[in-house]
């Protein structure tokens, strides 16, 4: 008389590799989301540890910098040493996964301030990264941002702005873009901002590398 397997017990056979499986992708989220939270050297001008966020070939494409990711390091290394301090607040992100590619968004308040001029200001902004896992290791191939809105700060009080350079730049990030132009790191051309074509376009690609 034959007999049939239980249910029961051919979920119970599988289930190593099921739990395998969930672990894997927990602890590729993991990996991930410490690279973004590892954004945290740049404030902190830990510069090697920086640098291993990002794959050799690895690039970045923000306000003020466009090019390989171990330049943009050494562009930090100077706006470091000037009179603009800037630090990042990054949240959790979110990650969409195709075999050892993955793009992700996250939300990032960028705050700077030159001590100088007695200004500041406050970007709401977010990152969206390529990231491929290679040799096991999951890091940055491809950093962009995208900017929201933001705001001035006045540390101690008030200071004179020149409102037609800020008209140069978009709303969005006018702020950002007009301190850093007046501490010498100026934004060269227009970038993504919330709902633009520059942002759809970002993203359409984005999904055509993570699937190629």
């Amino acid at each position: 008389m034959s007999q049939t397997t239980p249910a029961r017990s051919r979920t119970t056979t599988n289930a190593p590799a099921q739990e395998l499986s969930g672990l894997t992708n927990l602890e590729d989220r993991q990996s991930i989301a410490d690279l973004m939270t590892g954004w945290i050297h740049r404030d902190l001008a830990e510069w090697d540890q920086l640098r291993e966020l990002f794959h050799p070939d690895g690039t970045i494409e923000i306000s003020w910098f466009e090019g390989l990711a171990s330049d943009f390091v050494e562009g930090s290394m100077r706006m470091g040493e000037s009179d603009l301090h800037t630090k990042h607040v990054i949240s959790a992100p979110l990650v969409t996964f195709h075999a050892n590619r993955a793009t992700v968004e996250t939300n990032a308040v960028v705050v700077g301030e030159n001590v100088r001029l007695g200004l500041g200001c406050s970007t709401h902004a977010r990152f969206y990264d390529q990231v491929e896992k290679r040799s096991g290791v999951w890091k940055i191939v491809k950093r962009q941002g995208i900017y929201d809105f933001g705001y001035f700060n006045f540390p101690q009080g008030v200071v004179e702005i020149d409102r037609e350079l800020v008209k140069k730049y978009p709303r969005e990030y006018a702020p950002l873009a007009y301190l850093l132009e007046k501490s010498g790191f100026p934004v060269k051309r227009v970038f993504a901002t919330k709902g633009s074509d520059l942002e759809k376009t970002m993203k359409a690609n984005g999904q055509a590398w993570l699937v190629a």
